[in-house]
């Protein structure tokens, strides 16, 4: 089986998890749960590739352990932040502009392209776990980089959730710990992890997976991160312009003098 033909055939997995998922959203008339199944989006496209290559090398052994941590991780995460929160304004603005028949149109709008992003997103896992070429300094490099952002993102994710249950931070900025050197410690996280996930798949001879990480990049900058998530925060905290002014958005820097 070509490279193609195996990444191909995780996509069909996204998508029924994905039909999984609108179920369970559309019970709990919450479409903002599919963040919980992002990560597992992913994570079952690596099990197909796995299953179906069969791969004997060390390197799918790493790359599993690497995404199923990565994965769970956030999945957990998720689900214990949003499961009985309200829907997300994103979610809820989306919602306002395609009803009538949202719950029909968000099986496409939001499920199904969640999940062919997440299938595109793959291609370097599909490359690295049928690689059978021996593991080396490369592969190791790229694990360091994918555990160096989980780390970032998990504490970035801990911190974030320690300072909303201060009753005192209520309408507060957070810019403590790693959220004072960047406005989405997160998102930079998740930028290491796949730009990792693309360097053992380099190793792996497969450098035409590039499209992939660059593609992450886009997203987490200009598409559903970053720029999504600060269209209108300034409007609706305006404190938050002032943390505009003296934090990178994104690569982890000193803060800047505000006056």
């Amino acid at each position: 089986m070509s490279i193609f033909d195996l990444w191909l055939s995780a996509l069909p997995t996204m998508l029924c998890l994905a039909l999984v998922a609108w179920a369970i959203a559309t019970v709990r008339r919450n479409v903002g749960l599919v963040d919980i199944f992002w990560s597992l989006f992913i994570l079952s496209g690596a099990v197909t590739y796995a299953v179906i290559s069969s791969p004997t090398a060390h390197r799918a052994i790493l790359v599993l352990v690497l995404v199923s941590t990565w994965a769970l991780r956030l999945s957990i995460y998720l689900a214990v932040r949003n499961w009985n929160a309200p829907e997300d304004h994103r979610y809820r603005a989306i919602r306002a502009r395609n009803e009538p028949g949202y719950t029909w149109k968000s099986v496409y709008l939001v499920f199904g392209l969640q999940a062919v992003l997440a299938w595109i997103i793959s291609a370097p896992l599909a490359a690295a776990v049928s690689s059978e070429s021996p593991i080396g300094a490369i592969d190791m490099f790229g694990a360091a980089l994918v555990l160096f952002g989980i780390c970032f993102e998990s504490l970035a994710d801990a911190q974030l959730a320690k300072f909303k249950t201060e009753t005192a931070n209520a309408g507060r900025v957070m810019d403590r710990g790693l959220w004072r050197y960047t406005r989405h410690p997160n998102y930079f996280g998740e930028f290491c992890v796949w730009w990792g996930f693309y360097v053992i798949a380099l190793a792996a001879g497969a450098w035409w997976t590039l499209f992939a990480p660059l593609f992450m990049t886009v997203l987490l900058l200009k598409v559903s991160g970053v720029a999504l998530l600060e269209k209108d925060i300034g409007e609706r905290r305006p404190t938050y312009r002032d943390y505009v002014a003296r934090t990178n958005a994104f690569f982890p820097g000193p803060p800047r003098q505000h006056t």
